[in-house]
């Protein structure tokens, strides 16, 4: 009868422990996780900024804090305002749900006079101002972890400013990769967080801004929050500018103003929704475009896991999963594939 060698029960032993271990610290620090996420981000972006501080004589603490502090006012501060500003106008949004679903079942029923099918009486107008209540609060929330994320994002980012090439050594010395390898990951990987946090938002908040324009335009009640709702929206394939013009449309045809309705429905399909086409077309192209199916299931994976900045890291995450897969095929494919 055959016996497992010792060694080999050793070695499997040794990787459950260890698998164990990463599963138990992987569930405690979900929560937290974008914090991770962003310290790789925003590591990634300023790091060349940093090695040119360094060479230029700066002090690496004071080249460390100069960038954090950058990073803080121009990518933290923003977000932070647009989420407190959505979080405000979601909860009056909640509040007048009811009466906007009514709105909305009062336009259907003209179109089902034309029509003579009956669709708005299967429409609970309570029941989805209660889903609405229940979602978007919780999408909005999340502050306590939010403040830890953030702590802990930059906390890392000090030390991966001020500790570079003790961590590449780490890195070197703890991931079981050949070096070359590791090497060409890396730089797909940071090919691919530089999509991801840049290509994106970038789309995004080109198309918020458009949108903006046409809303002062046609003179839409909250411009600057149906503008980050266009942003937000931007992010997600296949919903796009929708998810902030056709709510607009809906309303101000509902309060009578006909022209300014249909005039921005048009301005949204065709003005913002050629936007996404030419940044892709111009600027994206010196960017390693993701593409949109990553980006849609990375931001249904993100929100539950990160709430509102898992629009940016849910589609990051998902691209670090195809490095890990990458880094496989590269390490052990290959040896299979010469062994035959």
């Amino acid at each position: 009868m055959n016996t497992i060698p010792p060694k080999v029960i050793r070695q499997l032993f040794l990787l459950m422990l260890i698998l164990l271990v990463c599963i138990l610290i992987f569930r405690e620090i979900i929560p937290y996780f974008s914090g991770v996420l962003g310290a790789i981000t925003i590591y990634v972006l300023l790091r060349k900024t940093m090695s040119k501080l360094v060479k230029r004589g700066w002090n690496p603490n004071l080249a460390a804090i100069t960038l954090m502090l950058m990073s803080f006012f121009t990518i933290l501060l923003p977000i932070a305002g647009a989420a407190f500003m959505l979080g405000n106008k979601i909860t009056k949004a909640v509040e007048d749900s009811e009466r906007v679903t009514k709105i909305v079942k009062s336009q259907m029923t003209e179109i089902e006079s034309r029509f003579g099918y009956d669709l708005s009486s299967q429409i609970d107008a309570s029941a989805i101002s209660g889903w609405l209540s229940e979602n978007l609060q919780s999408f909005a929330g999340g502050t306590f972890n939010t403040v830890i994320a953030i702590s802990i994002m930059y906390f890392m980012l000090y030390y991966m400013f001020t500790n570079r090439r003790q961590l590449r050594e780490s890195l070197m010395d703890y991931i079981p990769i050949n070096r070359d390898n590791l090497k060409i990951v890396g730089n797909e990987m940071h090919a691919m967080v530089r999509a991801n946090a840049l290509g994106i938002p970038l789309v995004a908040v080109a198309q918020g801004i458009v949108a903006l324009i046409g809303f002062l335009i046609f003179g839409i009640d909250s411009p600057f929050f149906w503008a980050v709702i266009v942003t937000i929206g931007s992010m997600v394939p296949f919903v796009g500018n929708m998810l902030g013009t056709l709510p607009v449309f809906i309303i101000t045809m509902a309060s009578g103003n006909t022209f300014e309705a249909w005039g921005i429905l048009i301005y949204g399909i065709v003005i913002v929704g050629s936007t996404d086409n030419l940044i892709r077309l111009f600027v994206l192209r010196k960017l390693d475009d993701v593409h949109p199916l990553i980006t849609l299931i990375g931001v249904i994976i993100g929100i539950p896991l990160f709430g509102f900045i898992g629009l940016i890291f849910g589609p990051l995450l998902i691209s670090l999963a195809l490095v890990i897969i990458r880094i496989y095929k590269k390490e052990y494919a290959s040896q299979e594939e010469n062994a035959h």
